[in-house]
């Protein structure tokens, strides 16, 4: 396994933790200022049809990556992975600033997300080696706290960039946070010095067919049912494309001395049931973060701004449940915890599709306050726990492998909710009793967003449609959260096998 002496415990620098931090900003700020500004990128470069893969295409490159750098950095160490990946991140932002189409700004996102998986992944990592067990929620709730400030202040500050100066500024704001970044772990970050004789020969021919596999997986859930329809050639060939090379990785990985995806990580019952569960924790949060703001404008009548509210009200309860939920997983367990966190959010969003229709807009907003919460006791225990049963040379992989099964639970969920969303609407279209309706999806949101073009009958049905799409997707959220707890309750021991700490 490689394993090293553990790191001294020492209380970690102020400095270092805020370059964590910023670090962490730089990926979490990233998607809510670039999607502000993309009516301006369109308008400045085209590309309507295919700016999508602005988000995309970066969504992409850190998925697949996060199972190589979480292994590069319990070879290598976490400081010359993430000095390299803040430095590709800082050169991707660069060239999209420069980019002259389309087609250039989304390679060059590309470029960023390469860097933003393994930032993502060691930031994530370090916060456990830098801080003994009963300090980690400490850290992992400041980090969870970047991401609720940078859901309100991305959109805020993207705004202003684009209209203001520019939307290549929405890219250039990041050559000084990582600027600050890169001076402050270079210079303040120190870890233990690793013998290059206990490092394994890198797995490169893994690492290539682990980005192959993942990259035409997430592909494929990508663009089916946008680009072509999901029984489709292009649909069915992507999917037994990867499926192909899946087999392909279990072969090469099995061969290899020290693998870039080892076995363990799903043998051992602990990882595994983690794994698992926040890969449907990622399909549980696509509902109100997809589909939220679509429902509060389209159902409740609410505008942009109020909209960006009830979707934030999850997002400001999230880092609060995560502070305290130490007080709880101290006293029952990380995995009971986590129990009860799923058990109360499973709750809640079966209790969003009980709402009056039309729902006032209380009710939805409380029903993301407490989803917040739920989730917030749900997902840090598993990380800090989970991180707690391996060592240091296998926390880097164990980290990765975690992120990477939750990330690729959100390119799922986002595909099949979206495919439940289009089939309630298009449903509900054919056997609308009167005229007027649009005919094809595409037109749904053009309607909604002229209501004068239809009808108060018509109007009032297309609402009702959307409303019972939107129902049906947390129905979906609904029966992944039951897959979490039974991930947990089926496969996660009672009480997580944490190892000794020298703190």
């Amino acid at each position: 396994m490689g394993a090293t002496a553990a790191a001294p415990r020492v209380q970690p620098p102020t400095r270092v933790v805020a370059a964590l931090m910023v670090s962490m900003a730089l990926v979490a700020l990233d998607s809510t200022i670039v999607s502000t500004a993309i009516p301006q990128v369109v308008g400045d470069l085209g590309g309507f049809s295919y700016f999508t893969w602005l988000f995309s295409g970066y969504l992409l490159a850190v998925t697949v990556t996060l199972p190589v750098y979480g292994k590069l950095s319990d070879t290598f160490g976490r400081k010359p992975v993430l000095l390299f990946g803040i430095a590709l991140f800082l050169v991707g932002s660069v060239l999209c600033a420069c980019a002259w189409n389309m087609a250039a700004l989304i390679a060059f996102r590309v470029v960023q997300g390469l860097g933003g998986g393994a930032l993502q992944s060691t930031v994530q990592t370090l916060a456990a080696d830098l801080y003994p067990l009963r300090e980690r929620p400490r850290i992992q709730a400041r980090m969870t706290t970047v991401w609720a400030g940078s859901s309100l202040l991305g959109p805020a500050l993207g705004g202003l960039l684009a209209a203001y100066a520019g939307w290549r500024w929405t890219f250039l704001i990041n050559v000084p946070l990582a600027g600050l970044a890169l001076w402050l772990i270079a210079r303040h970050l120190v870890e233990p010095v690793r013998s290059p004789a206990r490092r394994s020969r890198i797995d490169w021919a893994g690492a290539l067919g682990v980005f192959a596999c993942g990259g035409v997986l997430l592909f494929a859930l990508v663009q089916g049912g946008v680009a072509w329809p999901w029984l489709s050639a292009p649909s069915l060939g992507l999917l037994g494309a990867s499926a192909a090379l899946a087999v392909v990785v279990v072969r090469v990985e099995r061969r290899a001395e020290d693998p870039i995806l080892p076995g363990w990580v799903w043998r051992r019952r602990t990882i595994a049931a983690v794994n698992l569960a926040l890969g449907a924790l990622g399909v549980v949060i696509v509902a109100p973060a997809v589909f939220m703001p679509t429902y509060a404008q389209s159902v409740l009548g609410l505008g942009p701004v109020g909209a960006g509210f009830l979707t934030a009200l999850m997002t400001l309860s999230w880092p609060v449940s995560a502070a305290l939920c130490q007080h709880v997983y101290r006293r029952i367990g990380f995995r009971d915890s986590a129990v009860l966190g799923m058990g109360l959010a499973t709750v809640i969003m079966f209790s969003f599709t009980l709402l009056p229709h039309p729902a006032r807009p209380w009710q939805p907003a409380l029903v993301m306050l407490l989803l917040g919460a739920a989730l917030g006791l749900f997902q840090l225990p598993l990380i800090i726990g989970v991180q707690s049963t391996v060592g240091w040379a296998e926390r880097g992989t164990t980290t990765a492998s975690v992120l990477f099964c939750r990330t690729v639970g959100q390119s799922v969920g986002a595909a099949l909710l979206g495919a439940v969303a289009n089939a309630t609407v298009s449903a509900r279209l054919a056997a609308a009793p009167m005229p007027g309706l649009p005919d094809r999806l595409d037109d749904v949101s053009r309607a909604l967003a002229e209501p004068g073009s239809l009808g108060a009958a018509a109007s009032t049905h297309l609402r009702t449609a959307v409303a019972a799409a939107v129902d049906n997707i947390f129905l979906c959220a609904t029966v992944a959260g039951v897959a979490a707890l039974l991930a947990l309750l089926l496969v996660a021991p009672r009480t997580f096998p944490v190892l000794q700490e020298n703190d």
